[in-house]
């Protein structure tokens, strides 16, 4: 009998192989999005569109909530569904790496996948 084993994982067979396939899944999810080479400003210009916001707010310091929430969903799409940097989103934000990384890791947006259709 074959078990799946990785030296940088320690779990079960069955663990291992659930936590590789995950690991592929999404790997091949940021590849398919970041081959479309869609630009920062682009998806900026979608976010602002259909959350009813200007683009000047994702780049303020503005505390509103539904400015808040484009903001994370923002990075979250360019962090996770397009393989982005913290760092790039952050220059392009005008914020710190560390704020843009947070928002990105936070909980996941209902509408973030609703976005991922669109590219």
């Amino acid at each position: 009998m074959k078990v799946a084993s990785d030296e940088r994982i320690l779990g079960s067979g069955e663990f291992v192989e659930g936590l590789l396939s995950e690991g592929e899944k999404r790997e091949k999810e940021t590849l398919r999005l970041t081959r479309k080479v869609v630009g920062i400003p682009t998806l900026m210009k979608k976010v602002v569109a259909g959350e009813g916001l200007k683009e000047g707010d994702l780049r303020s310091g503005d505390r509103r909530r539904g400015v808040v929430r484009a903001r994370r969903l923002f990075c979250q799409l360019a962090v996770r569904g397009m393989g982005y940097s913290g760092a790039e989103v952050a220059r392009y934000l005008g914020v710190t790496t560390s704020a843009v990384n947070r928002l990105a890791i936070s909980e996941e947006l209902p509408d973030l996948k609703q976005y991922l259709k669109l590219f």
